[in-house]
């Protein structure tokens, strides 16, 4: 049976077979080799669906796309400019800032990553940028959805591994915001080596400065719902998500007018799409996780594991190593479902905090969001830019080594992503 659904799994994902139809196979495979009824099937695909918690996803995927549609995105992009742009390297610092401030709106790398590198690549390629390093810094800061609140793959691996959703999403405020310095460090560099385009900067404004500011302030207020409520204990992660989808239809439709009723449709059809294709990856998994937990995988594995190290440094230095080379290559959300619930118990058997090791986790695979073969944020910051991924790829060494060096801090030092969940009374 584990051999079976071992070589389906591997066979399906080198050949491409998209992921959750893969896991599917997988899983039904491995049952003919039993007296299992395939009807079980059906019933553990619907049993890892019912789940309150999991109703945050759809929710944060539409809120994102509302406020995309909505021109929340833009709103943050002119305020960033303001704030910015009169430094060396300006149209490079923007992008970071407002990746970072849609990080605390969206959830999703790929569509924060989207919707900056739209907004500034016309303007970079007019000001002769280096577009293939723009790119680049766009994609690793667009990563930081996936880390800042609200981040789906938090929601997702707290799910998976039957931990507290509030404090996953609050772990990776640190962190997220610890990267931010680095990412613009590395752009002011490279801008200050550059040539004379890097210095053709607006002056700073101060009256430009406040009114880009009154008018972001709306957009500001999906941040405000949704770390302030999870934080002050007012609303769940799911109500809070659920509030957010509410709060960016309002903005777009009744504050800024960019969101049209004829719009909405739309809208919703687009966001119903992805989260049924992250559902029905939830699902499938959650069938495979039981085979592998009946074939005592979880057992198995971790006292091979046991073997090559002997205490929590070594496997988190393993671990690290281990999901640096498979983000190269494999689907974030498939890691997170198939090997998390294998390694987070492990993780606890040596005594490391369970939250802190799944923020570890989540940090690696947003590492592997701009390390090729796989690396999603970077093909959609080079499609958007129309320049090759092989060329934007030799550009992203500076913003990986930030991302590392962060990824090391946060792996050794566990109050860097403990501190604040502590704070709101999630971990003790």
């Amino acid at each position: 049976m584990l051999f079976t659904a071992l070589s389906a799994l591997l066979i399906g994902l080198a050949i491409g077979v998209p992921v959750a139809m893969t896991l599917g196979v997988a899983a039904t495979l491995a049952l003919f080799d039993t007296d299992v009824p395939l009807t079980l099937i059906a019933h553990r695909m619907y049993a890892g669906l019912d789940s309150f918690t999991i109703m945050a996803i759809p929710f944060f995927i539409l809120a994102g796309m509302l406020m995309d549609a909505g021109g929340i995105s833009r709103r943050i992009v002119d305020f960033a400019m303001a704030l910015v742009g009169w430094i060396t390297g300006s149209l490079l610092l923007v992008a970071v800032v407002a990746a970072t401030a849609l990080a605390a709106m969206s959830g999703s790398g790929s569509a924060d990553t989207a919707a900056v590198s739209s907004v500034l690549a016309p303007e970079l390629r007019k000001r002769n940028y280096d577009l293939d390093f723009a790119a680049g810094i766009i994609a690793a800061a667009g990563t930081l959805a996936q880390i800042i609140p609200p981040s789906i793959m938090m929601v997702l691996i707290a799910v998976t591994n039957n931990l507290s959703t509030g404090a996953m999403l609050l772990s990776g405020v640190i962190p997220g915001l610890l990267t931010v310095p680095g990412l613009l460090l590395i752009c002011y560099l490279h801008a200050r080596k550059g040539g004379p385009q890097y210095r053709d900067v607006l002056p700073f404004d101060t009256g430009r400065l406040l009114r880009s500011f009154w008018t972001a302030i709306p957009a500001f207020g999906m941040a405000v719902i949704i770390v302030g409520g999870i934080m002050g204990g007012i609303v769940t992660p799911t109500e809070a998500a659920a509030l957010a989808a509410g709060y960016a239809l309002l903005i777009g439709m009744f504050v800024y007018g960019d969101l049209r009723l004829r719009d909405i449709p739309g809208v919703f059809m687009r966001a119903t799409a992805f989260s049924a294709s992250i559902l029905l990856l939830i699902a499938t998994a959650t069938v495979l996780n039981w085979i592998f937990a009946n074939a005592e995988v979880p057992r198995l594995l971790t006292t091979w594991l046991k073997s090559l190290v002997d205490g929590p440094i070594g496997y988190l230095l393993l671990i690290n190593l281990m999901l640096m080379i498979f983000g190269m290559f494999f689907e974030s959300f498939a890691m997170i479902l198939i090997l998390s619930p294998v390694l987070v118990p492990i993780a606890v058997s040596f005594g490391i905090e369970p939250h802190h090791f799944a923020l570890v986790v989540v940090y690696n695979l947003c590492i592997g969001m701009i390390t090729p073969p796989f690396a999603g944020t970077l093909f959609v910051a080079a499609t958007v830019f129309q320049r090759p991924i092989w060329e934007v790829s030799k550009r992203v060494f500076a913003p990986w080594l930030v991302m590392t060096i962060v990824l090391l801090l946060i792996t050794f030092i566990p109050e860097l992503g403990l501190t604040i969940p502590r704070l709101a009374g999630y971990v003790k």
